[in-house]
C-alpha cells in the first residue's frame, strides 16, 4: 500500500457523536481500504490516492447532521510501498521504545 491518511469526521454538535462516527466508519467497509480508528481519527491505508478520497469522501457522506467537520491528511507516496504501521516502527526504532506510554 502506498497512500497512508488521517481521516475525522464528526457533527458539529454537542451531544455524543459515537453514532455518526460509527457511520462514517462503516462506510469505509465499502473500499479496498485498510484502517484502523483510535480516539482522535481514523488511519487509512490504500493502494492509490483516488481510493483515498473516494472512501474518505463516503465516511464525510454517511454522517447526518447541519454540519459536519472532515479532515483528512494523506501520504501520498508514489515512489515506494509503505504502510502505516511501517511508519511507527520507524519512529520506535529512533525512540528505543514503543511510540506510547501507560499513564497508570
Amino acid at each position: 500500500m502506498t497512500t497512508v491518511a488521517f481521516l475525522s469526521v464528526a457533527p458539529v454538535t454537542e451531544d455524543s457523536m459515537a453514532s455518526e462516527v460509527a457511520k462514517a466508519v462503516a462506510a469505509l467497509d465499502d473500499f479496498d481500504v485498510a484502517y484502523e480508528t483510535t480516539p482522535m481519527g481514523t488511519t487509512i491505508e490504500a493502494d492509490d490516492a483516488a481510493t483515498v478520497f473516494a472512501a474518505a469522501q463516503a465516511a464525510h457522506d454517511a454522517v447526518d447532521g447541519d454540519r459536519v467537520s472532515t479532515f483528512l491528511k494523506v501520504d501520498d507516496k508514489r515512489t515506494a510501498v509503505t504502510t502505516a504501521e511501517s511508519k511507527v516502527d520507524r519512529v520506535e526504532e529512533e525512540l528505543g521504545h514503543e511510540a506510547r506510554s501507560n499513564r497508570d
